[in-house]
């Protein structure tokens, strides 16, 4: 596995991340619904609260039509109630008008004092099946219009989808100056690659083997070299930490002990993603796992069966776990997005467990990003016990 340059300073730290399970993602048993951790405010603030406690230096809020809440608008009630996290903003390009959703993340950034981060999706919209590369070239020309109206007095733009003449950017521009929030994005095609090289700042994978991981940032690397630019990269996982090794794969296994197979392959098929190439290879893993799920070591895939997009876990004691995430950081991976099952409760395992022993960081702006209010922090020595 080779080394990727990286382009962060404190090398040694990594943004730790939560999820705020916004999608109706949660569960004590996978697969079986439980009344009191369905998608709500109450439940998924207090998710995010507890993040932030537990020092996350970030949290994903993601998108989803079918289930849970408005991405936007729960981020904007996240405001009052945090003052050091940033937030991730899951934005589904094509859902609002790219001067309008300019507009709407400038607002979003200044009521967050610059804390705002941005996911940018590409995916179909309920109701609608849109060609791969449609979708991709929608959301290069969102990106491109963002930039505009974030970096520049005026927004002039002809695309293939969106065409604006010298309109003003007085009312766009973001707490973050020069750049605007900083971008994530994730994809495998061939034009998911090209878009995050040329204009996004952090490239999301889902878990895979460390093989796989490093020939994807070796892939991702390459392209964005073409552009004279350098991204970080981020691994996007479920977690299951315990004390010891055997609770943690016990616990794995109580997790799925309720599942019916169907009903997980409705969860699945449910997602607007779920016939996307990422998420086939989240079930290629699945296949390739041992009897019990494990693809690697530490790397269990029995998530996936009752979850589209992100479907493995990283499983074992807090010292097998931080070993994990030194190898990955060895690897040139700087941003980690965790989760768990129920949130509230893996969250408090991660933040006793995890979080004393890592040092943690808000990634920079590439553009001269507003430094966020929480410097990086050695939170323990940033190396396993």
């Amino acid at each position: 596995m080779s080394i990727v340059p990286i382009t962060s300073p404190d090398l040694n730290a990594a943004e730790v991340s939560f999820f705020a399970a916004l999608c109706s993602d949660d569960f004590q048993y996978l697969g079986v619904p439980n009344g009191d951790l369905r998608s709500s405010w109450a439940h998924c603030s207090e998710i995010v609260k507890r993040s932030e406690a537990h020092g996350f230096r970030n949290i994903l809020c993601p998108s989803s039509y079918q289930v849970g809440q408005d991405t936007l608008s729960f981020v904007a009630g996240c405001a009052p109630i945090t003052d050091k996290m940033n937030l991730l903003a899951a934005v589904r390009c094509g859902e609002m008008q790219p001067i309008m959703l300019a507009r709407t993340i400038a607002t979003l950034d200044h009521m967050l004092e610059g804390r705002l981060t941005i996911n940018i999706i590409s995916s179909d919209f309920p109701g609608q099946v849109e060609d791969s590369a449609y979708r991709y070239q929608r959301s290069r020309e969102v990106v491109e219009i963002l930039r505009q109206a974030w970096t520049q007095d005026e927004i002039s733009y002809e695309g293939e989808i969106y065409n604006f003449a010298n309109l003003s950017t007085d009312p766009v521009r973001p707490y973050q100056q020069n750049g605007g929030p900083l971008l994530y994005f994730g994809g495998y095609s061939p034009a998911a690659v090209e878009l995050c090289a040329q204009h996004c700042d952090v490239y999301l994978m889902w878990p895979e083997t460390k093989d796989d991981l490093a020939q994807r940032m070796k892939t991702v690397h390459e392209r964005a070299e073409h552009y004279n630019r350098t991204l970080d990269y981020g691994l996007r996982v479920h977690m299951i930490v315990r004390e010891t090794e055997a609770e943690a794969r016990e616990y794995a296994e109580m997790l799925v002990s309720k599942l019916d197979d169907e009903e997980g392959r409705k969860i699945r098929e449910r997602a607007l993603d779920s016939t996307s190439y990422g998420v086939a290879r989240q079930a290629r893993n699945r296949e390739l796992s041992d009897m019990e799920g494990f693809i690697e070591p530490h790397l269990w895939t029995g998530v996936g069966r009752a979850r589209s997009g992100c479907g493995a876990a990283l499983v074992g004691s807090a010292d097998q776990i931080l070993s994990e995430l030194e190898s990955y950081q060895k690897m040139g991976i700087r941003s980690f997005i965790f989760s768990g099952y129920p949130h509230l409760d893996e969250c408090d395992y991660i933040g006793k467990l995890v979080m004393p022993e890592i040092k943690t960081c808000s990634l920079p702006h590439e553009y001269g990003r507003v430094p966020s209010n929480m410097p990086a922090t050695p939170l323990g020595n940033g190396v396993r016990r």
